[in-house]
């Protein structure tokens, strides 16, 4: 890790703290991650080597299975319709599974404290909302 990705994990350590929880409770020392629960929504953050050295922070939020019993083609064009209308937020399939996450992803480079607000509680906020609005609509 480089300076610049130290101050990160600082400034989320400060953000945990600021949301009221502490850093024994929410970091998971064996995959590098924090991870805490934003209503129904469990958010999960951690920093990632791009290659190059570049590292990201990656904030994550598992939304839900695939529905099995939803029309396939509504489902996924639902989910790319919100990928265009919902900004910082993208929603995914985590690669050989059936979870919809939704997730932020940026370079930090340049990252200040403010910005890493803003990034989380903004997932936050569209993973809680998200979660139980694609439930009801799918399942």
């Amino acid at each position: 890790m480089t300076a610049e990705t130290q101050q990160v994990q600082e400034m989320i350590e400060r953000y945990v703290q600021s949301i009221g929880l502490t850093k024994e409770a929410t970091f998971d020392e064996a995959s590098n991650t924090w991870q805490w629960q934003r209503g129904s929504a469990p958010i999960e953050v951690f920093l990632a080597d791009g290659g190059n050295n570049r590292y990201y922070i990656c904030i994550y939020a598992n939304i839900m299975q695939v529905p099995a019993n939803a029309n396939q083609a509504d489902f996924y064009r639902y989910l790319l319709e919100l990928n265009f209308d919902k900004l910082g937020m993208r929603l995914c399939i985590k690669p050989k599974s059936s979870w919809i996450f939704a997730f932020y992803e940026r370079d930090v480079k340049g990252m200040d404290y403010e910005e890493l607000t803003t990034c989380i509680k903004d997932l936050e906020w569209w993973a809680d909302k998200l979660d139980d609005e694609l439930k009801g609509k799918f399942q």
